[in-house]
């Protein structure tokens, strides 16, 4: 099938050479000429690095135009950070033609952001988002076109919007992902699936004296003590209580799956943590006030999360201790900075009202 991968960083790379590996066609576009320059130049190629070996593959296009890279395209798959979103959204909105899918991997109600951006774009054509719980790939770039693939999700929630969509997306999806999709409901439910704003706000927060201290720090080995995933294991429980609130059935893939050696086999499957501990892809110097996991899944995530509960009204209260110790740390107000249902425009609609929208759209 023919694929658009949009964005430069980790998990595009990632998605374009495996897409590219398994026969797809693939088209990664990138906001950065010099950067895309320099990738032609080396012949559009991907080094793709997993437990199989080495593999070098060669994309059909690398471009700067988003036009070019999603003509014709049946899925599209951004996994770039939920803060890149909204200006991706823009350059996309007016190309989207009916039938075409738009994947979010993962995307903290992203999707939202997407579609209205076609809404206010003035593009009628019937498109399709959905989202996921996580990457689908566990990865690191090693060099400019080289990417280190430890391991592929086993199980993917994906929600779509709007819901009456779903079959066609998902068959889509599927596609490109063979036996991993699992379908979970709405946007909204993918975006409760997404596990970065739960494992990763303790790791940061709890975590703040090494990493300032040290050059480098994995905080998936060492920084994941047993205090720690007490913490992580009650910050999931709520929103495991929002999702049940809201209606959405099981399985919410509770966090405490990913470290189990027995029990549910959860996104990444079974041994997941240690190889990626193992791998030592992740002993990486850390920007405390700037690192992804404090910009995206503890400000954009965690805020999202307590927009939801206070609607599902449910109590959140880890969640609203991690933002303010968040804040404090970046010296911000994380909460009204972050994205909730008031800064996706969705704040002044009822539960019933929100479970229409993300059914039928707008």
């Amino acid at each position: 099938m023919k694929i658009a991968v949009l964005g430069g960083g980790n998990g595009s790379f990632a998605a374009a050479g495996d897409f590219a590996l398994a026969g797809h066609e693939v088209r990664l576009w990138r906001r950065d000429a010099d950067q895309v320059a320099a990738h032609r130049a080396a012949g559009s190629r991907i080094s793709v690095k997993d437990h199989t070996g080495k593999h070098d593959v060669k994309l059909a296009l690398v471009t700067t135009d988003m036009a070019e890279a999603v003509a014709g395209t049946e899925l599209i798959l951004c996994p770039a950070p939920a803060f890149a979103q909204a200006d991706i959204a823009r350059a996309l909105a007016p190309h989207l033609r009916d039938g075409q899918v738009v994947f979010l991997p993962p995307a903290t109600f992203g999707s939202m952001i997407f579609a209205m951006a076609m809404r206010d774009a003035g593009n009628l054509a019937k498109a399709s988002f959905a989202e996921t719980g996580t990457l689908p790939w566990l990865t690191r770039k090693h060099g400019p076109f080289e990417v280190a693939i430890t391991i592929r999700a086993k199980r993917l929630p994906v929600g779509v919007f709007p819901l009456n969509t779903a079959p066609h997306a998902l068959e889509v999806i599927g596609r490109a992902f063979p036996n991993v999709i699992e379908p979970c409901g709405d946007a909204l439910s993918g975006a409760l699936m997404n596990a970065g704003c739960i494992i990763h706000p303790p790791l940061i927060v709890m975590n703040a004296g090494p990493i300032e201290h040290f050059e480098r720090w994995d905080i998936h080995k060492e920084g994941t003590q047993a205090a720690i995933r007490r913490v992580t294991d009650a910050l999931d429980a709520e929103r495991i209580a929002v999702r049940e609130r809201l209606g959405y059935g099981a399985p919410h893939f509770p966090l405490a799956d990913h470290y189990a050696k027995e029990g549910e086999i959860w996104m990444y499957g079974r041994g997941s943590h240690d190889r990626l501990t193992d791998s030592g892809d992740w002993r990486e110097q850390l920007v405390l006030r700037e690192h992804r996991y404090m910009r995206e899944d503890l400000r954009l995530g965690l805020s999202l999360l307590v927009s939801v509960a206070e609607l599902a009204d449910v109590s959140t209260p880890l969640a609203k201790a991690f933002l303010a110790i968040g804040g404090a740390i970046c010296g911000e107000d994380l909460l009204r900075g972050g994205r909730t249902l008031a800064t996706l425009g969705l704040g002044d609609l009822k539960k019933a009202e929100l479970q229409t929208v993300l059914r039928e759209g707008f």
